[in-house]
Parts: C-alpha cells; structure tokens; sequence
C-alpha cells in the first residue's frame, strides 16, 4: 500500500492506494480517513483490484474545505479527484457520510460507475414522530430564545444537545469550518436522488446499526431500482471495522458479479 498526495484546487489531498486492476474507490465516514478502511483495502488489492481510499476533505491528513461545504461540494471534489488520477470508469463504495457523497454522484455521473456499493449509508432525513416534532418546535423556540444577548453564549452548547439527540454526535465533535459543514450536510435529504441511480448496486448493513437503523436499508432498496441488499446479522454501523474479512468477501462477490 502507498500513501500519496495530489494538489486539486489548491486543497492538497492525501490518499492511498493498493493493488492493480479494475479500480475501486472507497469513500469513508465523517470523523473517519483512510486509515479506517486499511485492512479492507488490503483484502480488495489481494484479489485483483486497484483500490483507491482518498481522506475526503476536512479528514485524516487533508486539510479542511476554505469555506463551509455541502454534499454537491464534495461530490465535485470527487469528480475532480478521480479525473486528476486518470479514472474513466470505476466501482464506488460509500460508507455512512461518504455514502451521501455516492448517492449523489451516482445520480450526477452514472456513466462514470461500473457499480455502486452503500455501506450503511447516511443521506435520508427521518420522518419527525410526535415527541420528535415537539423537541423540533422546542429546538426552534429555543433558538429564538437564544439570540438574546445575555443567553447568546448558551446557543452552542443548546445546540449540541439538540444534534446529539438525533444522533448527530459528529456536530458536537466538530469545530469552525466543518461544524457548518456538517450543518449543510445533514441539512440535505437524499431520497429524491435514490430513484435517479441507475447503476448495479448492492447496499450493505448492519443490522444493529444505531447511527443509521437498518430500517433506512428498506427505503434504499425500494427506492434504487437496480439494487440488492445484505443484512449483516449482529453488526452495528462500522462493518468494515467489526468484520472486514466477511465485509470483504460480499464485496468482492458483488464486483465480480
């Protein structure tokens, strides 16, 4: 395996790679890098393919974006990436936060994919239930609230108790550029993008998945035409991590398929 760079409009991008043949890239979750898909990487090089694992910007060892970014930022970032490297067509595999990434650049440049791959994918909204909708107008309330400038200093702190709560712990963990950023990109729902993807996609998770409940595979699976779906029994949302041997073997089943 080797860790490279590559300088992409003025943002320098480190990346590894590994192996030769068709290529395959990895995109990883938010707080996660390159470093988080190794041993599937090595598995994937072993078997004939040229896997690519790019820290996607604001991670690993690449630089935050120089203003807040949303998905479709990132998405270009991508299409810039893989037209730097000289990729014409390549199988993409999105986990959680990059899975947001590859939803919306398969429905953008389906061309450009030989298949899709979404590994417990982020990047649908949640119905608001009624205890749901009554912290939502509370949250609104409160916001309104905190605008005052003796309560102004609360604001943040509010704030990260509310993303929290849906399980957007990554708000609470980021800072300056990236805490907008995530704020774009859970601002975004993906599901009207699912029925644009065209491409061969397998969609893979974890059934005790707590980040991103299995159920939200179903909506997928519905919702992409050309898709299938494996459930991976007693493991949470960081399949790559808990199993990446048996990760790996669906992988490679689904790409030589």
């Amino acid at each position: 395996m080797i860790e490279k760079e590559i300088l992409i409009n003025s943002l320098r991008i480190n990346y590894k790679v590994a192996g030769e043949g068709q290529p395959v890239l990895i995109l990883h979750g938010w707080g996660g890098s390159s470093s988080s898909w190794t041993k599937v990487q090595e598995i994937l090089a072993n078997q004939g393919y040229k896997v690519i694992c790019p820290d996607l910007s604001g991670f690993g060892k690449t630089v935050a974006p120089p203003i807040p970014w949303g998905i479709k930022d990132y998405t270009d970032f991508i299409l810039n990436f893989v037209e730097n490297l000289n990729i014409s067509q390549f199988f993409l595999l999105g986990h959680s936060f990059g899975g947001r990434i590859s939803i919306k650049f398969a429905a953008n440049y389906p061309k450009r994919l030989k298949g899709l791959i979404l590994c417990s994918s982020a990047g649908i909204k949640p119905k608001l239930g009624f205890k749901t909708r009554i912290i939502f107008w509370t949250a609104k309330i409160g916001n309104a609230i905190f605008t005052s400038k003796y309560l102004s200093r609360f604001k943040n702190g509010a704030r990260n108790i509310f993303y929290i709560f849906f399980r957007h712990k990554d708000y609470a963990k980021a800072d300056g550029i990236m805490k907008e950023t995530i704020k774009n990109v859970l601002g975004e729902d993906l599901l009207p993008d699912l029925a644009k993807i065209k491409t061969k996609t397998l969609i893979i998770w974890g059934e005790k998945d707590k980040m991103v409940p299995v159920k939200y595979s179903y909506i997928f699976k519905e919702n992409i035409s050309n898709s299938k779906s494996e459930i991976l029994p007693k493991i949470g949302h960081s399949p790559h991590l808990e199993v990446p041997e048996k990760l790996s073997k669906i992988i490679i089943s689904f790409l030589r398929s």
